[in-house]
């Protein structure tokens, strides 16, 4: 455990701030990330890259840093020739690479509790083809959780703070999701991505969070990966419905075009907007893509500001 106090007690007690996208810190240092790995190939050739990037939200104002292993599966590693033992190496290496990021945090002088989130990205995310933002991918939860769970006791066995089952598009890959995590002895959120009050294959929000009300693993439920606008009615739901503290990390506003693998449109989420989420029920908030260390140190601020 990177910190002293267990992510579910600070939870409890108040709102942990979330860094903000990967992708976004490591394109603004230069690199490319047009690759079907995406940030995870980062983990092959550049690491320091990588911890550098979890560094610069640290110093922000974040208080826990998500890896770089949305992409990082052993399918999409064995597409580009790696073979199974160095993939293991490097989806253990995302915690590590964080983990670093702390220690240098700590060396330069940052003493608030810090956390590690191991991302966990969906089936879709893989197939890098936008699949992640429909759902539906024709295969069974079984199948899905045959997927996921090699991947998860890697994760594991590196022992991050928690687990990020993240961008989770359907109830099927959530509900795979959370037969994998069992067993594991990590605590885990899931996080939905969204549009308006469905998920992103159109099922209910109601049922979504409803399947993590009663899963001991999972001390979060909300959503990320979405529209600014659509996090205020997911926030009142997941609540209501689980109880559980709510997590919500969106999108900048921007809409991402997976044909032309770029972003459109214009950014449109604020700070601010963070007071009304927490006085809804989220307590570990922060951005996902297109949202970076200067949005984050705002939301810590503004936070830390209300408390």
């Amino acid at each position: 455990m990177t910190s002293a106090i267990p992510l579910a007690e600070a939870l409890a007690a108040g709102t942990v701030v979330l860094d903000g996208g990967m992708s976004n810190q490591l394109e603004s240092a230069g690199h490319d990330l047009s690759d079907e790995l995406w940030s995870a190939r980062l983990l092959a050739e550049v690491p320091e890259a990588v911890t550098e990037a979890h560094l610069a939200y640290f110093e922000a104002g974040a208080d826990v840093a998500i890896t770089a292993g949305y992409q990082a599966t052993f399918e999409g590693f064995a597409k580009r020739g790696i073979e199974h033992e160095r993939a293991a190496e490097l989806i253990a290496l995302s915690v590590e690479s964080a983990r670093e990021a702390v220690r240098r945090a700590r060396a330069e002088g940052i003493a608030r509790p810090l956390w590690v989130a191991a991302s966990v990205g969906p089936y879709g995310a893989m197939l890098a083809d936008g699949s992640e933002y429909r759902g539906r991918y024709g295969l069974s939860v079984a199948a899905l959780e045959r997927f996921h769970r090699p991947r998860l006791e890697v994760l594991a066995g590196a022992r991050p703070d928690v687990l990020a089952l993240e961008t989770v598009p359907d109830t099927d890959e959530a509900e795979a999701l959370l037969r994998a995590v069992r067993g594991l002895g990590v605590p885990a959120w899931l996080s939905y991505s969204v549009a308006g009050d469905r998920t992103r294959a159109g099922q209910p929000l109601e049922e979504a969070f409803a399947l993590a009300a009663d899963a001991d693993e999972v001390i979060a439920v909300g959503v990320n990966c979405c529209a600014p606008e659509d996090v205020e009615g997911a926030v009142e739901t997941a609540a209501r419905v689980t109880g559980k503290p709510v997590v919500v990390y969106p999108n900048s506003g921007e809409t991402w075009n997976a044909k032309a693998r770029a972003w459109d449109g214009r950014a449109t989420f604020s700070a601010e907007e963070v007071r009304g989420w927490r006085a809804s029920g989220a307590r570990l908030i922060g951005g996902c893509c297109r949202v970076g260390p200067e949005v984050i140190g705002s939301i810590a601020r503004t936070l830390k500001a209300t408390a």
